[in-house]
């Protein structure tokens, strides 16, 4: 059967595949949705990370919180000897409050032989240092050394900007920040400013879970 050479020719350059245009357009193509695919996954991993932070940091708090009720709500009001008094460092609030307890949260140990005194208060971490860190500062309550020697110290969230405690008087209904050593207030009202948040933390715990 006799075949039309032209004809033949033509067939071939047709089906001779992509030209170097289309190649490098399928080129350019994948290279687009590569980088797209990297920053949406970068940015996914980044969310998570951060998020990841964040909630560690509120579960550090949630802590704080939940440390701070169980003791104060297990203080006798007659013993305690809770006092607050308000200071600043520069524009900082540095409130500090303290009080007398047994072996329980307030320690963080079950087994202490007698009565110690116990600040929550801000401290720097270091002495080279200018950040400051919310902690408890122990001392056995008799302990007669007025050094540092004895006193320990635990510190609870590292890295805090203020601190800054108020009371609920009821007999004034009003909030003060300063508390005398008169029985227990009804309410303190703790705000934290933080180094990760642009809001601060604040909690109210109430001292009296019963009336007295």
């Amino acid at each position: 059967m006799f075949t039309d050479p032209d004809k033949s020719r033509l067939n071939i350059q047709n089906s001779s595949g992509f030209t170097l245009i289309e190649i490098m357009l399928a080129v350019g193509i994948l290279g687009i949705m590569s980088v797209a695919i990297f920053r949406f996954v970068q940015s996914n991993m980044t969310a998570l990370y951060v998020s990841s932070d964040t909630a560690a940091a509120d579960a550090q708090y949630d802590g704080l919180r939940e440390l701070l009720t169980a003791e104060w709500q297990s203080l006798s009001p007659f013993r305690a000897n809770m006092t607050g008094e308000p200071f600043k460092l520069g524009d900082r609030e540095r409130d500090e409050v303290r009080w007398s307890c047994g072996a329980g949260p307030g320690l963080l140990t079950r087994y202490a032989p007698n009565d110690f005194t116990v600040a929550l208060r801000l401290q720097p971490g270091n002495e080279k240092s200018s950040r400051l860190d919310l902690g408890l500062l122990r001392k056995p309550k008799n302990d007669s050394d007025i050094g540092e020697g004895h006193e320990t110290w635990v510190p609870l969230i590292k890295n805090v900007t203020s601190l800054e405690i108020n009371y609920f008087n009821a007999g004034t209904n009003t909030w003060s920040p300063r508390w005398p050593s008169h029985g227990l207030p009804w309410l303190i009202k703790i705000k934290v400013e933080r180094t990760d948040a642009a809001v601060p933390w604040e909690a109210i715990i109430a001292l009296r879970r019963t009336p007295y």
